[in-house]
């Protein structure tokens, strides 16, 4: 690839290296495993899976108990990928980053307050602006009695400006429970850091988008309504292209479609299917 991709020849080796490795171990785990596969034609062809149909040869899809498995396990690779291209853009990132302060004990439960009231508002298909979640959180903070509050971001991201951003990363499809969760989450990370946005952002990331390209496609109604979608939830190429610059998650794809092609062979192989090339 060009020296001008979004993704940097380092940070391309970094990510083949690992995909790599990923496959080689999951082959592995796999060997062991009935080899009878048999096509499931209920399976949901309508929703796409991007970055699974690069690994994945074709004649595999469509077999749900191999999907599933891909699916679950190559979820996992996502935030390594992300922590490799964010390290070539920022000045300091990690993968499980800890936060923890003492807060006001009225604040935390301020946020409890606020995930209600937006869960109680969401279900009448009305909205409430994260920003002004995050502030009432904060407003509540003068309170003297304090305790020890911690969270965790699948993604930390402290930018060469000094801002820093944190992403908790889910499947594109998130059950309602997951969504308020992660609301929640969003909040004391705000609150532990005792920052607004955009001095801190705190964002929701789905890797890659289920029904097509644009934001407007995104059809699952839980994130749209049960998370604050239009303020902190990232779709797609919105949360790969924030981590990196314009064109970064194409290029990330392309990376998982070179290794898939490396292994398209070996994996057909792993399970008696001959290619018909």
């Amino acid at each position: 690839m060009a020296g001008g991709d979004p993704i940097n020849y380092k940070t391309q080796e970094q990510i083949k290296s690992y995909l790599r490795k990923f496959i080689e171990k999951l082959l592995s785990e796999t060997k062991g495993d009935d080899k009878k596969v048999s096509h499931d034609s209920t399976a949901n062809k309508a929703t796409l899976k991007p970055f699974h149909a690069a690994v994945l040869p074709a004649p595999l899809r469509g077999i749900s108990e191999l999907e599933r498995k891909f699916s679950t396990r190559l979820g996992s690779t996502f935030e390594q990928c992300a922590l490799f291209i964010a390290r070539q853009y920022h000045r300091d990132a990690r993968r499980n980053h800890k936060i923890s302060a003492q807060v006001s004990k009225e604040a935390i439960d301020a946020i409890d307050a606020q995930v209600r009231n937006f869960e109680r508002m969401a279900t009448k298909g009305q909205r409430l602006a994260f920003a002004d979640m995050v502030n009432s959180v904060l407003a509540a903070g003068a309170s003297s009695a304090t305790q020890f509050l911690e969270a965790t971001a699948d993604i930390y991201i402290l930018t060469h400006n000094g801002n820093e951003l944190f992403f908790e990363i889910k499947s594109p499809q998130p059950n309602k429970g997951q969504c308020l969760e992660v609301t929640q989450r969003l909040l004391r990370i705000h609150l532990i850091k005792g920052k607004p946005r955009p001095e801190v952002q705190a964002y929701f990331a789905l890797p890659y988008n289920p029904y097509g390209h644009s934001r407007e496609d995104y059809q699952w109604n839980y994130a749209k309504n049960y998370a604050p979608f239009e303020d902190a939830v990232l779709i797609g190429a919105e949360f790969w292209n924030l981590i990196g610059g314009e064109g970064t998650y194409e290029a990330l794809l392309a990376i998982y479609e070179e290794v898939g092609r490396e292994f398209e062979q070996k994996i057909l192989q792993t399970f008696g299917i001959r290619s018909s090339s």
